[in-house]
């Protein structure tokens, strides 16, 4: 008989950035790797079927989001960018199991900025004020670490 496997929390990670300590990150989103389909269609296929073919490699943007402090890392990194200089980073989004062990880990090869967000200011509230970095990168790896 095997033994169960539980699935991993999704509240328990850290994001490593070249250069950058990279801690205390609430939020990541937008993990997505996807392969563009081509259709191509033989003018002597007698079932007149199209087949489909693997096209581009495609990575959706990132999402990091983060209590803002006064740690201006990742502005100074966005306005590098902004300013001409081109900036590329290699990324690891690692998630750990409950005994903080690293268990997943994934590389995104020569990330970039290419928006940040600041905090939304309401003096109404007392809600944490959030940076959000959004990074574009040509490469995903998944590593498992266990």
């Amino acid at each position: 008989m095997s033994t169960r496997v539980e699935p991993y929390l999704n509240q328990n990670f850290r994001v490593e950035i070249d250069g950058i300590a990279a801690s205390s990150f609430t939020e990541v989103s937008g993990l997505e790797a996807a392969i563009e389909v081509i259709e191509y269609r033989e003018g002597s296929d007698p079932q007149n079927s199209v087949r489909k073919l693997p096209g581009l490699r495609k990575f959706t943007n990132i999402t990091l989001k983060r209590g803002i402090t006064h740690d201006t890392s990742l502005w100074n990194w966005m306005h590098s960018n902004l300013t001409g200089v081109l900036d590329r980073r290699n990324i690891s989004i690692v998630l750990k199991d409950e005994k903080e062990r690293d268990m997943l880990r994934w590389n995104l090869s020569n990330a970039w900025p290419c928006k940040w967000l600041g905090p939304t200011l309401n003096a109404e509230c007392n809600d944490i004020a959030i940076e959000t970095l959004e990074l574009c990168y040509e490469r995903l790896e998944l590593v498992l670490s266990a």
